[in-house]
């Protein structure tokens, strides 16, 4: 099995953040641009190359530019290789947070809070409870 570039990693972990944080399964994703949920699981992980068509694709279907799914990317990622038998690192950036389950349950629920004096005080909720 080969290891995934980590550029498709990247575009495929953009690709479940957004797609998670429209509370869009796998299936319903799959569907809209005709592939199965196995195909989009797949890229997700970035065993699977996403072709810039396809990239198009998910994109409408995200409502986002092509462009989101490079955001945050080191402009090294992918420069050099790894020399055999050495570990990958570790991502600690705060960028995964974002791709957690957890975080973007807590964004899409704190969204749907209709009043806004009500998500702010949410918020100082939240922000009081992590100083503890």
């Amino acid at each position: 099995m080969t290891q995934s570039h980590p550029v498709d990693t990247h575009v495929g972990s953009r690709l479940r953040q957004r797609r998670a944080l429209l509370g869009m399964s796998q299936t319903d994703l799959g569907k809209a641009v005709g592939l199965t949920f196995q195909q989009v699981q797949k890229y997700e992980r970035g065993f699977n190359r996403i072709s810039s068509s396809r990239l198009f694709e998910f994109s409408k279907v995200l409502d986002v530019p092509v462009a989101h799914f490079f955001d945050g990317m080191d402009a090294s990622v992918g420069t050099t290789k790894r020399k055999p038998g050495r570990p990958k690192s570790v991502d600690k950036s705060p960028d995964t947070l974002n791709t957690k389950r957890e975080t973007l349950e807590l964004v899409r629920a704190y969204y749907k809070i209709r009043s806004k004096s009500l998500r702010t005080k949410t918020l100082d909720l939240i922000q009081a409870l992590a100083r503890d």
